[in-house]
């Protein structure tokens, strides 16, 4: 069973809150942060002290880390360390290729959810005798990260042609796994088209979770470089701060 953080829900509907009374000082409460902004890809030390400082001063609940493969620079553990030890819950997306090699850099904290990308339609089961794949080598750190007590979240990107079969099987597989999270968003670097929005929605409802069916329309925004970050969440119906008075049994407090 997928299970959304009461720590999350609660601090993210503080973060909406504060953005509807005061928007023109309150950030929307998921910031995107491109890890080749703050970081050498040669050099464990940021570029900037100052970019840093302004994303631990935000006021976002969550900071998610994405871009360019943020695995790939040296630096990107002690990022996460200095953001999630500012308060804020981050989600550092990687296509889990580098995960199983250099997940001894980071620390399984409350406040991190390691999260991959698997395409959906990819093989994610080893195949015999042929060497791994890019998929194959995610599905590796995921288990990897999953035996070193880190909390997971599976990211998809739906296209208008992604057949739902296919992303059934994808989150029958990151279930299979015991992860936490599934994020469904539209893919980018095409344009948002109704159909593709439709097709989105579908793959959402079959989470299976509304918990993260929310989380996923509230990160989208942010994901897809628009600014306004709740939007499409409050023209939902289901924003994250109702499911907190659902039955919390199955709540992973983090």
């Amino acid at each position: 069973m997928l299970r959304f953080p009461v720590r999350l829900t609660a601090e993210l509907s503080r973060a909406r809150l504060a953005q509807r009374s005061r928007p023109a000082l309150n950030p929307s409460p998921v910031q995107f942060v491109d890890s080749a902004d703050l970081l050498h890809h040669d050099s464990n030390h940021p570029v900037s002290h100052e970019k840093i400082r302004e994303v631990i001063s935000s006021r976002s609940a969550v900071v998610w880390i994405g871009g360019s493969e943020p695995l790939r620079h040296p630096g990107v553990a002690h990022l996460v360390r200095a953001i999630t030890g500012s308060g804020h819950f981050v989600f550092l997306e990687t296509d889990g290729t580098l995960l199983r090699r250099r997940i001894h850099e980071f620390q399984p904290v409350p406040r991190f959810f390691l999260t991959v990308h698997l395409e959906i339609g990819a093989r994610h089961e080893p195949s015999k005798g042929l060497p791994a794949s890019a998929s194959e080598l995610a599905a590796e750190g995921l288990r990897a990260a999953r035996l070193s007590g880190f909390l997971i979240c599976v990211h998809a990107r739906v296209h208008v042609d992604t057949e739902l079969e296919a992303m059934t099987q994808l989150l029958q597989f990151a279930r299979s796994q015991d992860v936490d999270g599934v994020v469904i968003t539209p893919a980018t670097g095409v344009a948002n088209s109704a159909a593709q929005q439709s097709k989105t929605e579908e793959a959402r409802r079959l989470i299976g979770s509304r918990w993260w069916e929310a989380f996923s329309r509230l990160v989208e925004p942010a994901l897809s470089g628009e600014r306004n970050a709740v939007q499409s969440v409050t023209e939902s119906g289901h924003p994250v701060e109702q499911e907190a008075t659902a039955n919390e049994e199955g709540v992973k407090v983090a």
